[in-house]
């Protein structure tokens, strides 16, 4: 069925197709590599992190997380509170506390940019891809009666060949869409599980320096 769309297709329905596979092809590398990254995500925070407040002393726990922060997702905060302080500038005329504060923050965001990486083309593709398998459709149905009719002879075999032909780009949008719709939904919930873990973690590691 296909083969004859494309086939009977001018350039716009050909263009509406191609675009279709792109957003399917795009959308399931993202699928595949972030199924791939979370989960490594997830695995490395449920090790990291316990490894970390086993250690005896703020060295040693970054080695264990060198050891078990698999995607770098714990090191930066680390990294980032215990970072030296340049004299004469307003980061060390501040609080310490404010000071951690501010740094912890700003390494979290950059951790939790990476880990959401993709949701957006994600969404996009979830939220388009009917409406552009809807509008090859239709062009489709249209460009079908427009070549019908200056054939002559209209019959309702004739018809309905090229129209059903045409309502394939409505459903092979919707394949392209609910796939990417229950993989944003799915790695919302891993994503903010990780920040919960990032998030508690930032807060205990900046208990824990404040007070040194």
């Amino acid at each position: 069925m296909f083969t004859a769309f494309w086939a009977q297709s001018d350039l716009i329905g050909r263009a509406v197709a191609l675009l279709l596979l792109a957003m399917s092809v795009s959308g399931w590398a993202l699928i595949l590599w972030k199924t791939w990254l979370l989960r490594r995500a997830r695995r490395g925070l449920v090790r990291a992190v316990p490894a970390f407040w086993a250690a005896a002393g703020v060295s040693e726990g970054r080695d264990a997380l060198q050891n078990f922060d698999t995607e770098q997702l714990l090191l930066p905060l680390l990294d980032a509170a215990t970072a030296e302080t340049r004299a004469a500038t307003l980061d060390a005329a501040g609080r310490r506390e404010s000071r951690l504060t501010r740094r912890l923050r700003d390494a979290l965001h950059a951790v939790l940019a990476r880990l959401q990486f993709g949701q957006v083309l994600l969404a996009s593709v979830g939220a388009t891809a009917p409406f552009v398998g809807l509008f090859g459709t239709v062009w489709g149905i249209y460009h079908a009666l427009v070549s019908i009719s200056a054939a002559g002879n209209i019959t309702i075999e004739k018809i309905s060949g090229p129209v059903g032909e045409a309502l394939i780009m409505t459903a092979a949008g919707l394949a392209v869409a609910i796939p990417a719709v229950l993989a944003y939904n799915v790695f919302g919930k891993m994503v903010a599980a990780c920040e919960a873990d990032l998030e508690g973690f930032a807060h205990d590691l900046r208990e824990l320096l404040d007070h040194d």
